[in-house]
């Protein structure tokens, strides 16, 4: 008799939703072999909480259950939402608002160390069950100067990433080190997600 594995029941029996349009998050899931549709929803994105990881974990609570509503209550689904921030400082960061305050960004960065949190929520409508964790990497910048700043801004990567940097782009000249998951700086920790659809 054979039985099957958590990973047969992730990449065989579930039907897998990504709440997020975020192209990074897209090509991880697919990197990683699974089949999934996208659902790009509309939430609230207006959290009280100023620490990191509640912070990220509310907000991809919400995503997921944003995509739940839009989505067939009666299909077994894994929805996965997830949102990512760099912190600085003691201050969140998300995506740049133009191109000053991404400049404002990169050079409070520069050769310092900051923390990039990702939250995800992993539902499975069939069994109703819900879960959310938060998965934190520290970065730490090369001393960069303004001409490569200024340079870096006007290829038009930084505007729609946290932090105003992407490592899996050009932004990986910045980064001299990191201590951690690397595809949570990219922004969904993927490993630690497998096994949390596993345990669900």
């Amino acid at each position: 008799m054979s039985c099957s594995s958590s990973f047969e029941v992730i990449y065989i029996l579930k039907k897998i939703i990504l709440a997020s349009s975020s192209p990074r998050r897209r090509d991880l899931l697919t990197q990683a072999g699974l089949t999934f549709d996208i659902v790009s929803p509309e939430c609230d994105e207006n959290i009280d909480s100023t620490e990191p990881s509640e912070y990220v974990e509310e907000l991809s609570r919400r995503k997921c259950m944003a995509a739940a509503v839009l989505s067939d209550k009666d299909t077994d689904y894994i929805i996965i939402g997830a949102d990512t921030v760099v912190v600085h400082d003691g201050k969140i960061l998300g995506k740049p608002a133009d191109k000053n305050e991404a400049y404002n960004m990169l050079s409070g960065l520069s050769g310092r160390t900051h923390a990039v949190y990702t939250g995800v929520t992993v539902f499975d409508t069939k069994y109703d069950k819900i879960l959310s964790f938060c998965e934190k990497t520290e970065v730490k910048f090369y001393d960069i100067s303004k001409n490569e700043i200024i340079s870096y801004i006007e290829t038009g990567e930084p505007m729609d990433k946290a932090g105003a940097y992407g490592i899996q782009g050009l932004g990986v000249f910045l980064v001299e080190r990191i201590n951690g998951d690397y595809n949570n700086v990219v922004g969904l920790p993927v490993s630690r997600l497998l096994r949390v659809i596993a345990e669900l």
